[in-house]
């Protein structure tokens, strides 16, 4: 008998890549390490009797550059993570005993879409715009959808078409926009697993205020204990039309980390 996953793979799948690239000199929080790619060994370095030779890199980055995501190791409150952990306790050693991005389980999920800059008539949304949940109503009931408890909602913003310009899409002096705690407290209560949206932040980035607070983080991550994805890139997505998927997503098992780079997947159904 065959099974029903196999044989809707075998229909046909359409795969719509969610990541950006990464590469040296990205945009990157100025909170975390950038990312960098060097070759240690080049094609001609060294070369086999048989004429062939071998390339290779080592790459330094951040938990937290490019599409990642966050494990609820990465934010504290008074001392404490998700669940009442103490923080310093858990990170002794160096590494993190609980709560690690080593402990998130690979997704598989449904997803849902919310354009927010489709509902205010924009393809990018203002800078420093805090999103509401009147935001986040508007734009399920115009797609139809529903955020459902397990799954996972994506929020576009329209910030990635700024990707290529790092002064830009940081937004040091602009602000960036992004969610605000009721729009957070309103995700907590729709019970997803997980958050995203195509900013470097998440939340909502007053102008030159930075990341000095974070408020956002500590109610989807340590009151709730829902990952946040950050740096995503919906172009394919908002092509598409698409508003419901199947989301798929997977760490690196990093153990004892705080963050991931990730390279998540929204999987359709083919087009007829």
């Amino acid at each position: 008998m065959t099974d029903p996953l196999l044989a809707a793979v075998r229909a046909g799948i359409e795969v719509l890549d969610l990541a950006q690239p990464l590469f040296n000199g990205m945009p990157c929080s100025p909170n975390h390490p950038g990312f960098r790619l060097s070759l240690t060994r080049r094609h001609g370095d060294m070369v086999r009797p048989d004429g062939s030779s071998a390339a290779s890199e080592m790459i330094v980055t951040g938990g937290h550059v490019g599409t990642h995501i966050d494990a609820l190791a990465h934010a504290s409150h008074e001392g404490r993570l998700f669940g009442g952990a103490d923080c310093m306790a858990a990170q002794t050693g160096g590494v993190f005993s609980e709560l690690g991005v080593d402990t998130i389980a690979p997704m598989i999920r449904p997803g849902v879409f919310l354009d927010i800059a489709a509902l205010h008539d924009t393809s990018r949304l203002d800078p420093g715009y805090g999103i509401t949940p009147q935001d986040l109503e508007g734009a399920a009931e115009t797609a139809g959808v529903r955020v459902e408890a397990g799954g996972v909602c994506l929020i576009n913003t329209g910030w990635s078409s700024l990707w290529d310009d790092t002064t830009a899409y940081l937004g040091v002096d602009s602000g960036v926009p992004g969610l605000t705690e009721e729009a957070a407290r309103w995700l907590a209560r729709q019970q997803v697993i997980a958050a995203g949206t195509d900013t470097t932040a998440f939340e909502q980035i007053p102008p030159r205020r930075g990341h000095a607070v974070m408020p956002v983080h500590r109610i989807l991550l340590v009151e709730n204990g829902i990952h946040i994805i950050e740096h995503l890139r919906f172009d394919e997505l908002v092509d598409r039309g698409a508003t419901e998927f199947v989301f798929v997503l997977t760490p690196l098992k990093i153990v004892g980390g705080t963050g991931s780079p990730v390279r998540p997947l929204a999987l359709l159904g083919a087009r007829s």
